[in-house]
């Protein structure tokens, strides 16, 4: 299988609004691929079409080989996800909801307390059986999605802004393991506003703008596309001045506030 995702005129809309707008997409599999947008772009309203959470207006979405419109069960069984707003089931422990996720996905006995285990040491989660999510931090909260994601070794798996909130070890340990499921042929789809975290991990990108894809290839092609006045300033531009170049907003703020003057 070529690509792990390919997207055709792909929309999404909410009375007039057009969330995502006419959307094709493709992503390698096997690759990590970071998909861009400012506030509002469409990021993740897109990334909740591909999983099968919202139906899309028109257009078609095959993920790994499936039209995710027709076949949402056979895709949901291969993928992980862990969405921006984590929701958690806080009455439970780390285990016993890593457990449950486990059993969902159909996984044997065996394998649901190997790997339960596996994931709870991996992520320095706590073992106490008395302990309860719901006086996690959100760095731990977030730890126990990214292991609930994994736990059925998925072929596909997206992260909506999984390094928000969490500190310097724990971003770590979760590159590491990413790093490990992309040796695994893992095809990992990411979205930040971590833009020098894309830019270090990625070997794809994508850029939506109002729902409308305005960029997408590695970052030397981006940079062979930008609007920058010389041909050095574009092959040295970072991902941060390609993204300010392709989404310049005219309304946006420039000035500072009136009595900082």
């Amino acid at each position: 299988m070529e690509h792990a995702i390919e997207t055709s005129g792909l929309k999404k809309t909410f009375g007039d609004i057009a969330a995502v707008n006419g959307l094709d997409l493709q992503v390698r599999a096997g690759t990590l691929f970071g998909f861009l947008g400012p506030n509002g772009a469409g990021k993740s309203t897109t990334i909740k079409v591909l999983t099968g959470l919202l139906a899309q207006t028109a257009g078609r979405a095959r993920v790994l080989g499936h039209d995710i419109g027709k076949e949402p069960v056979e895709v949901k069984r291969k993928i992980g996800v862990v969405p921006e707003e984590l929701v958690l089931f806080d009455r439970l422990t780390g285990e016993e909801y890593l457990r449950f996720v486990g059993r969902m996905y159909g996984l044997t006995a065996g394998d649901i307390r190997s790997r339960t285990a596996e994931l709870l040491e991996l992520m320095e989660l706590p073992t106490d059986r008395k302990k309860l999510i719901v006086d996690y931090s959100h760095g731990m909260k977030k730890k126990l999605a990214f292991s609930a994601a994994v736990i059925h070794q998925p072929q596909l798996l997206f992260l909506d802004e999984p390094f928000e909130g969490i500190d310097a070890i724990a971003s770590r340990m979760i590159k590491d393991l990413m790093r490990t499921l992309l040796a695994n042929g893992v095809t990992i789809f990411l979205t930040s506003h971590i833009l020098e975290i894309v830019e270090k991990l990625c070997s794809d990108i994508a850029i939506i703008h109002q729902g409308k894809l305005v960029a997408q290839g590695s970052l030397d092609e981006l940079q062979l596309g930008v609007a920058l006045p010389d041909r050095e300033q574009r092959r040295t531009a970072t991902l941060e001045e390609i993204f300010l170049n392709l989404i310049d907003r005219d309304d946006a703020p420039r000035s500072t506030l009136s009595w900082l003057g």
